[in-house]
């Protein structure tokens, strides 16, 4: 074998290293990210996130930042399961949607606060026409809050100034939220 040949072996065997390397690198990232930012219950969320027309990634951020995917949480303001959803917001949504009767233990079932959960948030949207940002908010801090910060003139109608939301809990809940739907869409898609 000539030098070159040789020299031209060894570049091909080291451009085969790095490359493999740079395979494994970025496969052992794109397993971290995955655990990171998981996407459980996946057969609810796509199933009702499609019939509320709720994109299955934003449902997925907003399960992650209330629940971290835990179906027995239980927050301090007695919000429950996947969505943390509060009782009477669960029964009002039920009675809507299918007229079943909601029990507080139903809504530790991931199927049942799922589609309850979805339905809510699509409700939302739908007030504040497709807006996440003030469904988001309201989401967090309550309808009632939203509308009389509207109202008031401490945010916009249009969400653009969730700087300006009042309660610094849901303004970082909104900013989450949309952080990390933007990880999932960058993972996912």
């Amino acid at each position: 074998m000539t030098k070159k040949t040789v020299i031209f072996l060894l570049v091909i065997i080291l451009l085969l290293t790095v490359g493999f390397v740079l395979f494994k690198i970025i496969r052992v990232q794109d397993i971290i990210l995955k655990n990171i930012y998981p996407t459980k219950y996946s057969e609810y969320v796509e199933k009702y996130s499609e019939a509320n027309g709720i994109d299955k990634y934003l449902v997925y951020a907003i399960i992650k930042a209330e629940s971290n995917f835990n179906p027995d949480v239980t927050s301090s303001s007695d919000a429950r399961g996947l969505m943390q959803l509060m009782e009477e917001t669960a029964i009002e949504r039920s009675n809507i949607i299918d007229n079943d009767t909601v029990e507080t233990h139903d809504l530790y079932d991931p199927e049942t606060n799922i589609k309850l959960g979805t339905s809510y948030f699509a409700y939302l949207l739908g007030l504040y026409d497709d807006n996440i940002v003030l469904a988001l908010t309201a989401y967090n801090a309550g309808l009632g809050n939203v509308e009389q910060w509207i109202k008031d003139g401490i945010i916009k109608s249009d969400g653009s100034d969730i700087e300006n939301i009042p309660y610094t809990e849901t303004s970082n809940y909104v900013r989450k939220i949309l952080r990390d739907y933007q990880m999932y869409l960058k993972i996912y898609s």
